[in-house]
């Protein structure tokens, strides 16, 4: 069976659906999906359109090949709500910084959530869809083959289920970018590399400095400030990779089914540990 989603929110995107639509149509328009099928696909905003090869079907009166034209629009978040979810995004560290390094966090839908507002498809009043085949039902095995392309398509573009919803990616990112923790993160991403310089030497050159004051021998030895009694172990950073994270999962040159983001953090812990307790 073809695999239509790589990705956690593609298939929760198709888990999303299954909940609330016929089983059958499903697998129907996964068949349709899969076997080339569909002739036109196109998404714009939160408008999707698309022409399907239907079937040949006596009953209905159908004696050639059909196409069929699909339309399916997305309910779009109000902006109102979009302000209420950046102000709560915006003040999570972990969801911000991987927003802007182009990842979508696997909880992001439970902040969502916490507002009474819903990112993945949540119900059919989500949806407004029309097809022009004689089927009555709807969405139809064509609307759903439809459904899984739009799945397939999140593997190259996670942030699709934010232009789904009425707010593109470039807006979101800027939105985030305006508020503290975005700043933060937006000059560490877009700071310039420091140039090389050739040393001729690999320690610190000593400098002599001027004491105005002879200390006594107390301070001498035990200086003039108090040592502090314990030490605090500082926190591995949160943001390592940046160069890598904003590849995103899965850029145009990685061809495999895995996550590249996971692939190069496997492989910057084997360097880091140099293979020690890797199985």
């Amino acid at each position: 069976m073809t695999k239509f989603s790589r990705t956690w929110w593609g298939d929760r995107f198709i888990k999303a659906l299954e909940a609330f639509t016929d089983e059958g149509r499903l697998q129907r328009g996964r068949s349709y999906a899969s076997g080339g099928k569909v002739k036109s696909f196109e998404i714009e905003q939160n408008h999707i359109t698309a022409k399907v090869k239907g079937s040949v079907n006596p009953y209905y009166g159908v004696y050639k090949e059909p196409t069929y034209n699909i339309s399916i629009d997305i309910t779009p978040i109000a902006k109102t709500h979009w302000s209420e979810a950046i102000q709560k995004l915006s003040s999570k560290a972990s969801i911000v910084s991987r927003l802007l390094l182009n990842e979508v966090p696997e909880n992001i839908e439970d902040t969502f959530s916490d507002l009474g507002l819903h990112l993945l498809p949540h119900s059919r009043k989500d949806f407004t869809t029309k097809c022009s085949c004689p089927d009555s039902a709807n969405p139809c095995k064509h609307i759903a083959g439809v459904y899984y392309l739009v799945a397939s398509q999140l593997d190259h573009n996670p942030f699709l289920l934010f232009e789904l919803r009425g707010l593109s990616k470039a807006q979101l990112q800027a939105k985030l970018a305006e508020s503290p923790l975005g700043k933060a993160l937006s000059e560490e991403l877009n700071a310039k590399e420091i140039s090389l310089e050739p040393s001729t030497s690999f320690y610190t050159k000593l400098t002599k400095q001027q004491i105005t004051q002879q200390p006594t021998p107390r301070e001498f030895w035990l200086g003039t400030l108090r040592l502090p009694q314990t030490i605090e172990i500082p926190t591995a950073s949160g943001v390592s990779a940046i160069l890598i994270k904003k590849q995103g999962d899965f850029p145009a040159f990685w061809q495999k089914d895995n996550s590249f983001i996971e692939a190069m953090e496997e492989l910057y812990k084997r360097v880091k540990t140099k293979n020690q307790n890797l199985m």
